[in-house]
């Protein structure tokens, strides 16, 4: 009896050792209220090519509605090349960033894959001549089916191919996948990114970059950030403003607002807070925790519009509100082409494929002179199947 006891004291001895041991070995995460993290007494977050190619991106938009551009102008602006004069600041002027360069530019998803990569990166030159080429010629003059031109839109005018297609919003709504989405979650918050050559072991050991104050791995990290609040008007704190650019920031905003997401827009921010300071931890699992949780709420984001905007546009269509429904179903174009770029949770792949959005602009663009007489019929299909796919109630996406 007295082996027994002496035993057992010793097996929970040893498992209260053990018990100790795990529990040392487990750093603590110290999460700020705000997107701020330091060393030796400077910020160690930066991610100002981000907010470069936001920039960029924004005045490309802005330039596809006016009519006095070249369709060379355009397209220099979305290749930008260094020193190229081709925005109106000279910052990015100076820069060696484009936006063509990181579109559908993904570790991920396009190192292996040039054939869609090119093939993308093509479809975006073609819209933006497109606009030049259709749309600018007939700006003054009235649009009918299968007649480019402008169309009123109550207070608004509204610039749309012979399709019924404004350029300019699908350019704008498809970059938030194919540049903004598919940098952030499938580049940046990629293990393969971020556990790139030796960034974990610098970052254990806390290396920086040389001349700088952040390790690789934290900058990787930071840089998909940028791609969200690169152009907030307080990065470290962004949802106090949150909708402070035309892309992922505002439709973050959107679909925050929308009463039955409420609460998305603090889930991402919170995550991104979280998986920053699990690296500054050295915990790579709470790290790639978070990773998964911006994944499947920005991708829920992208889902959530492109419902929203067919089913709006399908409305405006019964009305014959032809300028709002072009509007509406040129932005649910966009969204639908974004579906490529989401990234389905803990799996490496998208939650459509490139072939599957293909087939779902196909058929909204199916019918003669395309959106003059899309389908109601086809655009609740396409709604309802991206709906089940994100678990999404549509009716509740639709608002």
């Amino acid at each position: 009896m007295k082996f027994n006891r002496l035993y057992i004291g010793l097996l929970f001895g040893a498992a209260a050792l053990s018990s100790c041991s795990d529990d040392d070995a487990t750093p603590s995460i110290d999460t700020p209220t705000t997107y701020s993290f330091t060393r030796d007494g400077a910020t160690s977050v930066s991610f100002s090519g981000q907010t470069t190619r936001i920039a960029m991106a924004e005045e490309l938009i802005s330039a596809l509605e006016d009519e006095t551009k070249s369709k060379e102008a355009l397209l220099a602006m979305f290749a930008h090349e260094e020193g190229a004069e081709d925005f109106s600041d000279a910052d990015l002027n100076a820069s060696s960033k484009s936006i063509r360069s990181k579109t559908a530019a993904s570790n991920d998803f396009f190192s292996s894959n040039v054939t869609d990569a090119t093939a993308i990166k093509s479809l975006f030159d073609t819209w933006i001549g497109d606009q030049h080429d259709e749309v600018f010629s007939r700006w003054n003059e009235q649009a009918s089916a299968g007649v480019a031109g402008q169309l009123a839109d109550g207070t608004s005018t509204r610039y749309v191919s012979a399709n019924g297609l404004e350029y300019n919003q699908m350019v704008a709504k498809s970059l938030i996948g194919a540049l903004m989405t598919d940098q952030a979650l499938n580049n940046y918050l990629s293990p393969a990114v971020l556990d790139a050559a030796t960034n974990r072991e610098d970052n254990d050991a806390d290396v920086v970059a040389e001349g700088e104050s952040y390790t690789t791995m934290e900058h990787k990290w930071d840089e998909a950030y940028g791609y969200l609040y690169g152009a907030s008007q307080d990065p470290t704190n962004p949802n106090a403003t949150l909708g402070d650019d035309s892309f992922l920031n505002k439709y973050i905003a959107k679909v925050d607002g929308n009463t039955n997401y409420t609460g998305i827009a603090d889930d991402i921010f919170n995550a991104f807070k979280l998986g920053r300071a699990a690296i500054a931890a050295k915990d790579y699992t709470v790290r790639d925790e978070q990773a998964e949780i911006i994944k499947e709420n920005v991708s829920k984001v992208i889902a959530v519009r492109a419902v929203h905007y067919l089913q709006a546009g399908k409305a405006a269509l019964a009305n014959q509100e032809f300028g709002s429904a072009f509007h509406d179903l040129s932005e649910g174009f966009g969204f639908v082409y974004s579906l490529q770029f989401t990234r389905k949770p803990n799996t490496d792949a998208s939650y459509f494929t490139k072939a599957e959005v293909d087939a779902f602009i196909d058929s909204i663009l199916a019918n003669d002179n395309s959106l003059w007489n899309a389908s109601s019929t086809t655009l609740d299909e396409v709604s309802s199947k991206i709906s089940d796919a994100f678990g999404l109630v549509l009716t509740e996406a639709a608002e």
